[in-house]
């Protein structure tokens, strides 16, 4: 089975600051650092970081040499990434003394993706390989229609949940991977449980795991249900948490591990990936992750 993440790339510029910024307040930051980023490419990197061969597609700007250059150093396949015209896209983030952040995000050229590339990608796969989509580049509605057609298992992370991802027809995903706020805005229920209801409900033939930050994650798929609690840790920077813990669960279950080990191993890796400043530069290594979980 061949995985091929088709996600965004971003710059994320981060500003250290003692609380959000309030309407009309003018906040003076403690620092400000670069990383390369976006979901998609925090994605790729913790799944090879995992151990997974992963294919990455999608656009970067003239500006974007430091995010192939990133996909090279985790030996990420970068074929499908095109460079276009444009800058690449970025995220403005503020990250408080909690850890805790809040993020504005520019699509640059994650949103000029075309047809004749989605098309160009998804020739090289076939039945029954993956494809994992988060919702930070454009034509998602196309990408899940195209995959479909070819019978690829489609792994959708609807982040950030908006008009983008009601378009699609999300009874074509064959799993859902999301947090208490996008299980919210997709069913209309705040209480764990009565998420995994409804989406059970909606969509019985899909897996569903809901990640719930601090409290734990949740999975309900094939009759099953399944809670793991978090692993208890001071949080610095909770940026890639979610990214982190996708791409170590998804390969726990490539490589046949049971849906309970895949829980404990994702969110140990988050644990981790928490402690430390940034983004993709804080997704850990399998070696570490495995070390430090025995």
């Amino acid at each position: 089975m061949k995985l091929v993440n088709f996600g965004s790339l971003n710059y994320d510029y981060v500003y250290s600051v003692d609380h959000m910024v309030l309407p009309g307040e003018t906040l003076s930051s403690n620092s400000m650092e670069t990383f390369c980023g976006g979901k998609g490419l925090n994605q790729s990197i913790a799944l090879a970081k995992a151990g997974v061969s992963v294919y990455h597609a999608g656009m970067v700007g003239e500006d974007g040499e430091s995010l192939i250059d990133m996909c090279k150093e985790n030996q990420i396949d970068y074929r499908y990434i095109s460079k276009v015209q444009g800058k690449s896209g970025h995220t403005i983030i503020q990250l408080d003394k909690q850890g805790q952040n809040s993020i504005i995000l520019f699509p640059g050229t994650n949103g000029l993706n075309t047809l004749e590339h989605i098309e160009e990608v998804l020739d090289y796969f076939q039945e029954g390989d993956m494809i994992l989509l988060q919702n930070e580049i454009n034509l998602l509605d196309q990408i899940i229609e195209k995959a479909y057609e070819k019978k690829m298992k489609i792994v959708l992370n609807p982040s950030p949940f908006n008009e983008k991802v009601k378009a699609c027809d999300l009874s074509k995903v064959s799993m859902f991977l999301m947090n208490e706020i996008e299980g919210y805005q997709i069913t209309g229920e705040k209480e764990p449980e009565d998420i995994l209801n409804v989406m059970e409900s909606k969509y019985p033939s899909a897996e569903v795991v809901l990640t719930l930050g601090k409290d734990g994650v949740m999975y309900s798929g094939n009759g099953m249900r399944y809670f793991r609690e978090s692993f208890k840790v001071k949080a610095v920077d909770t940026t890639a948490a979610g990214d982190t813990f996708t791409g170590y669960f998804l390969a726990s279950v490539i490589e046949g591990k049971s849906i309970e080990e895949a829980l404990k191993i994702g969110s140990f890796a988050a644990s981790i990936a928490v402690t430390r400043k940034g983004a993709s530069s804080s997704i850990p290594a399998k070696d570490e992750v495995e070390n430090r979980l025995m």
